[in-house]
């Protein structure tokens, strides 16, 4: 009997989430596009390029994806075997709550398991080689596509226009080329017609143009003596070079460091590595403090007791004469002046490090917040689920995207307090998980009560007797 349970109930369950799992890839993948639609908008991307793009991208977002799913997919389980009387079939064979839930709660437990081992030892390639194709394809340049009436300026030190352009011939028609150098200002050339061509090697632009004119002037700047040529021609041939076009070639050495691309051994160490260069740097700091301010060393001795047979000093005029008290407050400013100097550099180095160390640490929680975070929103998706008792779509989809709402607002706060230093690298990324736990731990406990936490009848019962307590008291 339990074997044919836990088959009914995993085939509710697999369907869903599968599906769910899919829509929240390609939700978050718009996402990303959304953000980085600009930068790659005219650079000729072709379609393997963008088909590899969007497969990294997908795999990013697995880690968002999953928690998403589950909570989604529980609600719907639990919801669809509520609202068909399923769940009122089981609970009066005698089977609890919790032991219907079990072969669900296992394959939470497992995409826990899984997301750690993406997280740890998958995602830091995948956004190793995401963050190499962004940084070719936005430092790359927009396609060459110059188009009739319109100034072209894409190519460095040059600004191109043509009146038309026939495609089938590469003719052009009135073409202005401005020329920018170390000139005393910009070079012209304008010419009745040409043909526009490209090399074999698709590395140069070439203009063959007819009957046409060049205008320079040569000579020093804040110079009245200057050279103004005009050159008149037949045909004068002009070669552009698009060697910028092409995509920028990284290595992946460029980002392999960068948190994100480092598995949780690999973030320790650098952790460490931080931690012993923050003490090395404050040990340093701590002795050019002493350099500086050389009474410094003397702060815990006794000189600085009153002496009983001395006047109370009162200010720094008793023991400063007149004379020398204006050369003093010079050396003394001049002195302030050159330690604060010094210690400019060391503050933000130390600022950076401690920068530095926080994403360290923040990705290294992040690693197992995320992949504990399936688990939270298995708590909170299955008894919401078996309470509001409606399947499909509308429902669970609703309470499903208020309370991933709620943890992605607390995952994101989280994360910039973190970086910002405000709270401490563990509670950052643990923040929406130590915030959800409990609204779990209370769904459940009103689910195996059979509670009416989300049946408007419930509370229309409750607001009926309080109207009528209010009558009679009116009575």
């Amino acid at each position: 009997m339990f074997k044919k349970l836990d088959s009914l109930i995993l085939r509710a369950f697999i369907g869903p989430f599968i599906a769910t799992f899919l829509l929240a890839i390609f939700v978050l993948i718009l996402q990303f596009f959304w953000l980085w639609i600009d930068d790659f908008v005219g650079k000729g991307v072709d379609f393997p390029t963008l088909a590899k793009l969007i497969g990294f991208v997908a795999l990013s977002w697995v880690p968002v994806a999953l928690p998403l799913s589950i909570l989604i997919s529980t609600i719907m389980t639990f919801g669809n075997l509520g609202e068909s009387y399923e769940l009122v079939a089981i609970k009066s064979a005698g089977i609890s709550l919790q032991r219907f839930m079990r072969p669900v709660l296992v394959i939470s437990i497992i995409v826990c398991i899984v997301s750690f081992f993406f997280n740890n030892n998958i995602l830091p390639y995948i956004n190793l080689k995401l963050n190499k194709m962004k940084y070719e394809l936005v430092n790359t340049k927009p396609a060459f596509d110059i188009k009739p009436g319109v100034m072209y300026d894409k190519i460095p030190n040059f600004v191109l226009r043509v009146s038309s352009k026939d495609n089938n011939t590469n003719t052009i028609k009135d073409v202005l080329i401005y020329e920018q150098g170390n000139y005393l200002q910009d070079n012209l050339i304008v010419a009745d017609s040409g043909k526009m061509t490209v090399s074999d090697n698709k590395r140069f632009l070439e203009f063959t143009l007819f009957n046409g004119s060049r205008y320079e002037e040569n000579g020093q700047r804040n110079s009245l003596s200057t050279d103004y040529t005009v050159l008149h021609f037949d045909e004068y041939k002009k070669n552009f070079d698009l060697s910028g076009f092409f995509k920028v070639q990284t290595s992946d050495s460029a980002f392999k460091d960068s948190h994100g691309m480092l598995n949780k051994d690999q973030l320790k160490f650098y952790i460490d590595s931080l931690n012993r260069q923050l003490a090395v740097t404050e040990k340093n700091i701590a002795k050019q403090n002493t350099y500086s301010f050389f009474f410094s060393k003397n702060l815990d001795s006794n000189i600085y007791k009153p002496l009983k047979n001395l006047k109370e000093i009162k200010s720094i005029k008793d023991i400063i004469p007149d004379s020398t008290m204006q050369t003093t407050m010079d050396y003394a400013s001049g002195r302030i002046s050159s330690a604060k100097s010094g210690f400019d550099f060391p503050y933000i180095e130390v600022k950076n490090k401690e920068r530095d160390l926080r994403a360290y640490k923040l990705a290294y929680q992040q690693k197992f917040s995320l992949s504990f975070a399936c688990f939270v929103l298995f708590l909170i998706g299955a008894p919401l689920g078996s309470i509001i008792r409606k399947g499909g779509i509308g429902t669970p989809l609703v309470f499903a995207v208020i309370f991933f709402v709620i943890f992605h607002l607390l995952n994101t706060t989280g994360m910039k307090m973190t970086k910002e230093g405000v709270l401490n690298a563990f509670w950052g990324p643990w923040l929406p998980c130590i915030a959800l736990l409990p609204v779990g731990i209370f769904l459940v406990f009103k689910a195996m009560k059979d509670s009416q936490l989300f049946n408007k009848e419930y509370y229309f019962r409750i607001l009926k007797s309080v109207r009528t307590v209010f009558a009679k008291k009116k009575v």
